[in-house]
C-alpha cells in the first residue's frame, strides 16, 4: 500500500500551450535536469524524447500526449506533454481530465495566442490549478511583461510574477526570484546543470523592488498572515510566502508566473521547484465525484491507498498491435493480475500487466495506487472515458468530453486484397482516438474517415501506411452536414402489412418543430391515449431517433427538432415494431413538409498577419463567405478574428502563405451549424 507521505509527495501535471510555445522542449529539459534522460532531445532533430512517432519526428510537432515520470527534491512528477494542434485537442482534454496540475507555456514574442486560450479554458473547465512559464525569452521581440499582461486580458486569470528576467532578447542572462529576492545565472558549459544564485546586480534592483511589492500586495488581498505581516512592515519568511503562493494556486486563485528560454536551458530547475512547491498533490485537490451505478446518486472517492479501487481510463494506444490503455487511479490500489469492473459496461476485465512509461519506453510494475497514472494490458474492452473500479463499490466517473469530427475523406486501398486490413486498422485507430470516426457509406459502397482538421486525416493515412503497412488513395475532403427543420408541420402515418403471415398494425401522429441552433434534438410526449403502453412509447422513439440518422435532403443527420407525439392508433394487431417503422416514417414525412434545410460546420477562424497585409487577408476572406468579426492590435501583429464556412477553407494555408508573404499564421476550430 502506498503510505499518505508518498501521495502528498505526488504531483500529476501537463505541459499545455499553442503549437510552438516550446512545450515538448521544456519537458526534455525537465527530464534531463531531473536525471531521467542523460541527453537533452531536441525537437528540430527529431530526437525529442517525447515525440516518439514517426510522424512528429518528421513535422517537429506534437501529435499524441505521452506520459512520463521523474524525481524532483523527493517528489514523484508524472508529465503528460500534450499537443498544440487544434486538430488534436482530444489529446489535451483526456489528460486535462485527469491532471491535478498544468504548467501553460507561453511564448515570450506571441504571448497567450489562440489555441493556448482553448486549451487554458478546457484546464479552467475541469478546475486544474496552473502556474505560467514565459519561454523563449532570447527571441527578437520578446516582451515579457506584455505576455503577464495578456494571461490577465485574454485568458481571465490573475498573474503573479514570481520571477524577472534579467535583459531580453540577446541581452537575457538570467533571472531574478522575487520569492528569495535573489539573481540565479546559469552556466553555459555545464548545459545549465550548474547555476548560482546571488546578489541581485545594482541595475535591476529597482525593478525587483518595486515587483517584490506587488507580489506581497496581491498575496496581502488574498492571506490574512501575509496582510497583518505586511501591513505592520514585519519580516516576511519565505516559507509563509510561499504556504500563501501555494494556497492561491491551488484554490484558482491566482497564476504563478515563471520565465526563461528553455531551447538555451535556462530557467527550468526554479520551474521545478515551483512544480513542487506551488502545484496540488493528489490530496490537495477535492476528491472525485461520481455517481453510483444502480442508483445514480453521487458519491465521492478520496485519494487514498486503502480505499475501494477507482481509476479513469483516459487514452487507448495500439502496441504492436496489442491494446493498451493509460488509467489515472483515483483511490484504492490494484495488483497486476487483479479483477477490475466496467460498470459502464457491465464486465469484468483481468488486468494482465501494469506498466509505469516513460514516453513509448515502459517499465514492468506489480500494483499501482491512488495518485498513480499507469498504463494497463488486458483491457480488452475498455474504451477512452471508462471508468474501472470495484465489483462491490462501484462508482461511474464523468466521463470525458469528445468532440464530433467535422472533415471527411473518402479512402480506398490501392491493392483490393488490402479492403479487410483496411477495416480492421481503421477500427484500431478509431479505439485510439475518439476524434476519428470511419462509416461506409451505403449508398456509394465508400469507406468515408472523419476528422478534426485536414492535418488529423492526414497523419491517420500517413500511420495506415507506416503502422498497418496499408497504402490508400484519398478522395478529396468533404465537408460533414447537418439537415434540420424551418417549419412546424404535423404529420400522421399509419403502417399496416401482413410479414411472414402476422398483421402488423400501428398508427402514429407527430409533430416535427424547428430548435434553436445548438439546442440538439428533443422527443416530447404530449399523446393523452391511456392504451400507449410504455414499449411503445419506447419503440416511437427509437424509430424516431433511428430516422434522425439520416434526413430527407442528402441524408446527413438531422438535428436542432424537436418532434412531439400527438397521438396513436392501436389494435389487436399493434406491436413494437409496427411502432418503429410508423415512428420512423413519420419523421421522414414530416420532415419532407417542413421545409428542410441544409446546414454547414462554421469555423472561428484567428489570423495572425502583419498590419500591412491586412487589405489582401481580409479580402481573401471576404471571398470565402468570411464575417469578420473582432480586429485587435497585439504588437506588431494585428489578429484577425472571422467566422468562415468549413467547406471555403480547405487550402487556406497555402494561400495565406502567399497574400502575407509567408508571415501570416492562423489556426480554426469548430464554432457551430449554419444555413449553407
Amino acid at each position: 500500500m502506498a503510505p499518505a507521505g508518498k501521495l502528498t509527495k505526488t504531483r500529476n501535471i501537463g505541459i499545455i500551450a499553442h503549437i510552438d510555445a516550446g512545450k515538448t522542449t521544456v519537458t526534455e529539459r525537465v527530464l534531463f535536469y531531473s536525471g531521467r534522460v542523460h541527453k537533452m532531445g531536441e525537437v528540430h532533430d527529431g530526437e525529442a524524447t517525447m515525440d516518439w512517432m514517426l510522424e512528429e519526428k518528421e513535422r517537429g510537432i506534437t501529435i499524441t500526449s505521452a506520459v512520463t515520470a521523474c524525481e524532483w527534491r523527493g517528489h514523484a512528477i508524472n508529465i503528460i506533454d500534450t499537443p498544440g494542434h487544434v486538430d488534436f485537442t482530444i489529446e489535451v482534454e483526456r489528460a486535462l481530465r485527469v491532471l491535478d496540475g498544468a504548467i501553460g507555456v507561453f511564448c515570450a514574442v506571441g504571448g497567450v495566442e489562440p489555441q493556448s486560450e482553448t486549451v487554458w479554458h478546457q484546464a479552467d473547465r475541469y478546475k486544474v490549478p496552473k502556474i505560467a512559464f514565459i519561454n523563449k525569452l532570447d527571441r527578437v521581440g520578446a516582451d515579457f511583461f506584455r505576455a503577464a499582461q495578456m494571461i490577465r486580458d485574454r485568458l481571465g486569470s490573475i498573474p503573479l510574477i514570481l520571477q524577472l528576467p534579467m535583459g531580453l532578447e540577446d541581452r537575457f542572462k538570467g533571472i531574478i526570484d522575487l520569492v528569495k529576492m535573489k539573481a540565479i545565472l546559469w552556466e553555459e558549459e555545464t548545459l545549465g546543470i550548474e547555476y548560482n544564485e546571488g546578489p541581485i546586480p545594482p541595475e535591476f534592483m529597482e525593478d525587483a523592488s518595486r515587483y517584490r511589492d506587488l507580489l506581497l500586495e496581491t498575496l496581502a488581498d488574498k492571506n490574512d498572515l501575509i496582510m497583518d505581516k505586511y501591513l505592520s512592515e514585519e519580516d516576511i519568511e519565505v516559507q509563509e510566502i510561499k504556504q500563501a503562493i501555494r494556497e492561491t494556486t491551488i484554490n484558482l486563485e491566482l497564476v504563478p508566473v515563471f520565465c526563461g528560454m528553455a531551447l538555451r536551458n535556462r530557467g527550468i530547475q526554479p520551474l521545478l521547484d515551483g512544480i513542487v512547491d506551488y502545484l496540488p498533490s493528489p490530496v490537495d485537490i477535492p476528491p472525485v465525484v461520481g455517481n453510483i451505478p444502480s442508483t445514480g446518486e453521487e458519491t465521492t472517492r478520496a485519494a487514498e491507498a486503502k480505499g475501494p479501487f477507482s481509476a479513469l481510463a483516459f487514452k487507448v494506444m495500439m502496441d504492436q498491435g496489442r491494446k493498451m490503455t493509460y488509467v489515472r487511479v483515483y483511490s484504492g490500489s490494484i495488483k497486476t493480475g487483479g479483477l477490475v469492473y466496467n460498470p459502464g459496461k457491465g464486465i469484468n476485465e483481468k488486468l494482465a500487466r501494469l506498466l509505469k512509461m516513460h514516453s513509448n519506453k515502459r517499465e514492468r510494475i506489480d500494483q499501482a495506487s491512488a495518485g498513480d497514472i499507469v498504463a494497463a494490458m488486458g483491457l480488452k474492452l475498455t474504451t477512452t472515458g471508462d471508468t474501472v473500479c470495484t465489483k462491490d463499490q462501484p462508482i461511474l466517473l464523468e466521463p470525458i468530453e469528445i468532440n464530433e469530427p467535422v472533415i471527411s475523406v473518402a479512402v480506398e486501398p490501392k491493392k483490393v486484397q488490402d479492403q479487410e486490413k483496411l477495416m480492421d486498422s481503421l477500427n484500431k485507430l478509431s479505439d485510439e482516438d475518439p476524434t476519428f470516426k470511419f462509416r461506409i457509406d451505403e449508398e456509394t459502397g465508400q469507406t468515408i474517415i472523419s476528422g478534426m482538421g485536414e492535418l488529423h486525416l492526414e497523419i491517420i493515412v500517413g500511420r495506415l501506411k507506416r503502422e498497418f503497412l496499408v497504402d490508400t488513395n484519398q478522395g478529396k475532403p468533404q465537408v460533414v452536414y447537418r439537415e434540420t427543420v424551418t417549419q412546424s408541420v404535423e404529420h400522421e402515418e399509419v403502417f399496416q402489412r401482413e410479414l411472414a403471415g402476422q398483421q402488423h398494425f400501428a398508427g402514429v401522429r407527430i409533430q416535427v418543430s424547428p430548435m434553436p441552433r445548438g439546442k440538439a434534438n428533443r422527443f416530447v410526449d404530449q399523446c393523452e391515449d391511456p392504451n400507449l403502453k410504455e414499449e411503445f412509447l419506447d419503440a416511437i422513439k427509437q424509430g424516431i431517433s433511428e430516422a434522425e440518422t439520416s434526413g430527407v435532403l442528402m441524408g446527413y443527420p438531422v438535428i436542432d427538432v424537436q418532434t412531439a407525439i400527438l397521438n396513436v392508433q392501436i389494435k389487436e394487431t399493434s406491436d413494437e415494431m409496427a411502432f418503429k417503422i410508423a415512428a420512423a416514417m413519420a419523421f421522414k414525412n414530416a420532415c419532407d413538409k417542413a421545409a428542410p434545410l441544409l446546414l454547414e460546420p462554421i469555423m472561428k477562424a484567428e489570423v495572425l498577419v502583419p498590419e500591412e497585409y491586412m487589405g489582401e487577408v481580409i479580402s481573401d476572406l471576404n471571398t470565402r463567405q468570411g464575417k469578420i468579426e473582432q480586429i485587435t492590435n497585439k504588437g506588431q501583429v494585428q489578429v484577425l478574428t472571422a467566422s468562415v464556412p468549413l467547406s471555403k477553407m480547405f487550402g487556406y494555408s497555402t494561400s495565406l502563405r502567399s497574400v502575407s508573404q509567408g508571415r501570416g499564421t492562423f489556426s480554426m476550430q469548430f464554432s457551430h451549424y449554419d444555413k449553407a
